[in-house]
């Protein structure tokens, strides 16, 4: 079982992290403070409260091995009985720290954008301040005394602490596998627990043992200054205080409280690296919510008989960024269900964002507005959530998995969230999946982590994940860029096996048009964040209209190309967003461009039948028809 092999493999590399020099110190040192915490009070309780007026300040002798204070105690069983105080009260106000760091460092993760955003300039703030002032001044609102001085370290840790998560927080949710999660329906709270604080464990684990050993210190400095620990109790920055007028008499007696210090210190960061290695990437075991069942919005049909037949809908798609800048510009386009579609140009031109707009994917500041956003009948800008509908297979399948996860229980969470199978049925499920996609020994390979896989197998897997349930959909967006020639070819095959077994549309993302070609029915071209070509796959290599779309088949050199001959180039490059004008975006860079081309931009429009292009003069057309030929057109495109 996943539980089962996952405890034998916590406890084999928590024992063979033990077995190293720094484990054995580490567990040595706990268990020889633990022990003087424990017994000291017991065993030298009354010796340390024992007040003898005949042996007051004495130096070291056989009876007291570091000498007498000022009313004749023993001060070697003193530090040794204010060990338990001291480290009870060192764990408590590191306790208060972490908790509150860790509350503060993921809250930005789950809370709305503005609160969010006050969160973390307020943590900013609180870290730009020197933290001994700051540990001062919490000590002045708190008070005087025990508690005053758990509450000031306490929180004196918060900022530090929730700095360190929200950085390390903010990388991690950035990564496909988090937005794998979020298109499954994974809950805020879920999605904290199960994907982010997982990935973010072992340097955690490792700042706040160190940051522990700064707690005991700074404890210890406020007993030290009086503002701590208050008579009759003591620890060790209280004993420090009271023999520091003594030190060059007895120095014993003042270095032996501050050595505990700093020993005790050591301590903590050893057990930081050790935890940090042998349990730092555990994930976290929690049962799993139902399933969130997706609902149409109001006054729709499940049917989607307004599609007209087809599985996706989308007219006037905009993906806008702060400053008005426009990545995808009002596309539209319809996906036909068990169609297979290619969308290929430039980078830059908008073709992983508008399939991210699909799937309600696209990273924040970006905004996605739409006239008309369907899938299947249901209005994506209602409810956005498409469950096990729509498969995802990202560029970097290394990316698009959790390393802290096993393969099978990445999986497995989808039919369990998604399906309400049960742990052990989702598992088995998981397995059939990972076979499914021709990857050997299943249920092997099911228990291992994503750095086990090969890229190829990676890859499989991420398909694996999205059919789990029965998608209706699959978005690839360049799923063959990182692999061999062969690993390709096999992964292209097994889209097509898929395809042919599930009935599902394919949305292919590529800048390989010969993929394209093999794979896809139809082809998209995109230019600047909007479609200048639609047409069959068949017209993309001979009889494609846009100057665009001509020019990148142009580029790929094929197996009759001239050695000889050099490959065709696009002038210039691709706008920016923001930098387009008021004409064809493609204009300054086109040799069939005229005047009226930087004047007004052409609209997609009817050119044969299942072909539709944006451009005045597209090829074969007369390139210089003039204003009458450019008046005519513009009236069938507005048409």
């Amino acid at each position: 079982m996943p539980h089962q092999d996952h405890d034998s493999s916590l406890r084999h590399r928590l024992g063979r992290t033990l077995r190293t020099p720094i484990g054995v110190t580490a567990v040595t040192a706990c268990l020889l403070v633990a022990l003087v915490a424990v017994l000291g009070p017991v065993l030298l309780g009354d010796r340390a409260a024992q007040v003898d007026t005949d042996a007051i300040n004495q130096g070291s002798s056989a009876a007291h091995l570091l000498g007498t204070d000022q009313l004749g105690r023993d001060i070697a069983a003193r530090v040794v009985v204010a060990t338990r105080l001291t480290l009870r009260l060192t764990l408590l106000a590191a306790l208060i720290g972490v908790g509150g760091g860790l509350l503060l460092g993921v809250a930005p993760a789950v809370v709305g954008r503005r609160p969010g955003r006050l969160i973390t300039a307020t943590v900013g703030v609180l870290v730009a301040f020197p933290g001994l002032l700051f540990l001062l001044f919490l000590a002045t609102i708190f008070g005087v005394g025990t508690t005053g001085a758990v509450f000031a370290v306490g929180l004196a840790m918060v900022p530090p602490m929730a700095r360190l998560v929200q950085n390390l927080t903010a990388s991690v949710a950035g990564s496909d596998y988090v937005a794998a999660a979020r298109i499954l329906g994974v809950g805020r709270f879920r999605l904290v627990v199960r994907h982010l604080l997982p990935n973010i464990a072992e340097p955690s684990v490792l700042f706040a043992t160190q940051a522990t050993g700064g707690i005991l210190v700074a404890f210890s400095g406020l007993s030290f200054l009086g503002l701590g620990v208050q008579p009759p109790q003591y620890d060790w920055g209280r004993l420090l205080n009271e023999q520091l007028n003594r030190v060059f008499v007895n120095p014993a007696a003042a270095l032996a409280p501050g050595a505990a210090v700093v020993l005790t210190g050591l301590m903590f960061g050893l057990v930081g690296e050790v935890l940090a290695q042998a349990g730092g990437r555990r994930a976290p075991r929690k049962p799993e919510p139902a399933p969130r069942q997706p609902t149409s919005a109001p006054g729709e049909s499940a049917a989607g008989a307004d599609d007209g037949g087809a599985l996706v809908r989308a007219r006037d798609l905009r993906v806008t960024f702060p400053g008005g800048r426009q990545a995808v510009r009002g596309i539209s386009l319809d996906i036909g269900a068990g169609e297979a579609v290619g969308l290929v140009g430039e980078s830059g031109s908008g073709k992983s964002l508008s399939a991210l707009a699909l799937a309600d994917l696209v990273p924040h500041p970006g905004s996605v507005s739409a006239g008309i956003l369907r899938f299947d009948g249901h209005d994506l800008r209602a409810d956005p959530q498409l469950g096990t509908e729509l498969a995802m297979v990202f560029q970097d399948p290394m990316a698009s998995l959790n390393p802290a996860l096993r393969v099978g229980r990445q999986l497995a969470e989808v039919a369990e969230v998604h399906l309400g199978a049960g742990r052990s049925q989702a598992a088995a499920r998981a397995v059939d999946r990972l076979g499914a996609v021709r990857i050997p020994t299943p249920e092997r390979r099911a228990r291992q982590r994503p750095h086990e896989y090969s890229g190829g197998m990676r890859q499989r897997a991420v398909i694996a994940m999205g059919l789990m349930g029965k998608p209706k959909l699959i978005i690839a967006d360049e799923p063959t860029t990182a692999l061999d020639v062969a690993v390709q070819q096999q992964v292209l095959d097994l889209l097509a096996e898929v395809r042919e077994d599930s009935g599902a549309a394919l949305l292919l993302i590529s800048h390989d048009l010969a993929v394209v070609a093999q794979v896809c029915e139809r082809v998209l071209v995109m230019y600047a964040g909007l479609i200048v070509e639609d047409l069959p796959v068949t017209e993309l290599l001979g009889g494609a209209a846009h100057p665009y779309t001509r020019a990148l088949v142009g580029a790929v050199p094929t197996m009759a190309t001239d050695p000889g001959k050099e490959l065709a180039t696009i002038p210039g490059r691709p706008p920016e967003p923001g930098e387009t004008g008021g004409g064809c975006p493609f204009a300054p860079r086109c040799e069939r461009a005229r005047e009226h081309c930087h004047e007004a931009a052409p609209g997609l429009t009817g050119f044969g039948p299942g072909r539709q292009v944006a451009c005045w003069y597209p090829v074969g057309t007369a390139a210089a028809g003039g204003a009458a030929a450019a008046t005519s057109y513009a009236a069938e495109a507005t048409s």
